[in-house]
């Protein structure tokens, strides 16, 4: 018998999600259902016209024993007065609206909904069985095709239409506020359409005027900058090569950093390192920048979850806060492993920048073999929610100079850091 769990349940869940704790979500779990409603005569409409990408998901999922009971049930375990979507038919159809959506500025923060596949998403992946198909490496496999088309969508002349409205789009004056939109470059095109920005995407990895994000170290470079603009989550020195990153708030680096393309060499020279980890809210600057001089020896993309947390069986209050150390080493992530100069030995450090949720596209800057400066342009995020971690081979780092978070507070609260501020000096 499928294991419905309560409305209570669900919304202590939902409350710890990243999209909620990003402020990509409402507070009010009751706007997912106004969303919810708001899809359903969409998707009857266009329901005779399904993305390709998203067809080749129906048809497996009803190709796939396993994966189609699984399914259903996450549906059927869903509290009845929170379940819109019924079958795996329903799903589908709504996942072909989003695939076609935008997300679109609301101010009052009881209603936003800025990650719309994780307001789809939402209630069914918090169920027992959700779990399980997130965790599916089959089922990602075939989600992951929808996300790339989502963010083609996003990177379209087309998608630009919720950036326009001075009244209550992107441009209106509470998302200029929140977004700080004055210290971004395109504010000196706010005469020009859509502000000068071609598409939502473009919109979402604007520059940041290089003066606002000084360069810390008056040319030392044994000072260590931070690569985004976020807070500080978490800082570990001396980590293990393997552990239950699953179960403890730690790291395992033969799971972090390993790749198809690389391999255990890289895992061993970062054994007994540290790692530096920090989040990007949805108002954070989405681009980052090198931590160190040096030259990149390898960049790459591995694919990984989307949509899978660290959900435990009895409560506890940073459910979500352990879910980013978590999502670090299964989630879909770059690498660029970066050789520090001379100066600080030759060393290896990797930037681990972390897709969260969404499409959290990674597009890198640079290529291997470039030398490259502390704060120069690494690369950037496509739409979506997102973390950053740092691990640093062990004797770069003297000491961290930022304080690290309390683990039982909100993302949002812990120590503040900008790109290319100070966060370590090294040996």
């Amino acid at each position: 018998m499928t294991a419905v769990i309560t409305p209570q349940e669900l919304h202590a869940r939902y409350q710890k999600t990243f999209g909620r704790a990003g402020g990509y979500l409402p507070r009010n779990p009751l706007a997912v259902d106004e969303f919810h409603r708001g899809i359903a005569p969409r998707a009857a409409d266009l329901k005779k016209d399904l993305d390709p990408t998203v067809q080749d998901l129906a048809d497996f999922i009803h190709s796939d024993l396993t994966v189609r009971m699984y399914v259903t049930n996450m549906l059927l375990e869903v509290p009845e007065e929170h379940r819109h979507i019924h079958t795996v038919d329903d799903l589908i159809e709504h996942l072909n609206v989003v695939v076609r959506w935008a997300p679109a500025y609301n101010r009052n923060p009881l209603h936003q909904i800025f990650l719309p596949m994780s307001a789809l998403f939402g209630y069914m992946r918090l169920t027992p069985s959700g779990s399980v198909v997130f965790r599916m490496p089959q089922f990602n496999d075939k989600l992951r095709p929808v996300l790339r088309k989502w963010c083609a969508y996003l990177n379209s002349e087309e998608s630009a239409h919720v950036l326009n409205s001075r009244e209550s789009g992107w441009f209106s004056q509470p998302a200029v506020e929140m977004n700080k939109l004055y210290e971004y470059e395109c504010w000196e095109r706010r005469d020009e359409k859509h502000w000068g920005f071609a598409s939502f995407n473009d919109f979402f990895h604007r520059r940041i005027k290089d003066e606002l994000r000084p360069l810390a170290g008056n040319g030392d470079p044994s000072v260590i900058v931070a690569p985004n603009d976020g807070t500080v989550y978490n800082i570990q020195r001396g980590a293990a090569r393997e552990t239950d990153f699953w179960l403890k708030e730690q790291y395992s680096l033969s799971d972090m950093l390993r790749g198809p393309e690389c391999g255990d060499e890289y895992v061993s020279t970062f054994v007994g390192g540290d790692v530096y980890q920090s989040f990007l809210s949805v108002n954070s600057f989405h681009r980052w920048t090198v931590p160190v001089d040096g030259t990149v020896k390898h960049l790459e993309i591995v694919p990984g979850l989307m949509f899978s947390a660290a959900w435990r069986e009895s409560p506890d209050p940073t459910t979500w806060t352990h879910s980013q150390s978590y999502q670090a080493h299964v989630n879909t992530r770059g690498l660029a492993f970066i050789e520090c100069g001379e100066e600080l030995g030759r060393r290896m450090v990797c930037a681990v920048v972390i897709g969260m949720e969404e499409v959290s596209s990674v597009t890198w800057s640079v290529a291997v073999g470039d030398t490259v400066h502390r704060g120069q342009e690494l690369g950037y995020f496509s739409y979506g929610g997102s973390s950053m971690a740092l691990v640093f081979e062990q004797g770069v780092v003297d000491e961290f100079t930022v304080p690290q978070n309390d683990p039982h507070t909100h993302p949002d609260d812990g120590p503040a850091v900008f790109a290319r501020s100070q966060i370590a000096r090294a040996c």
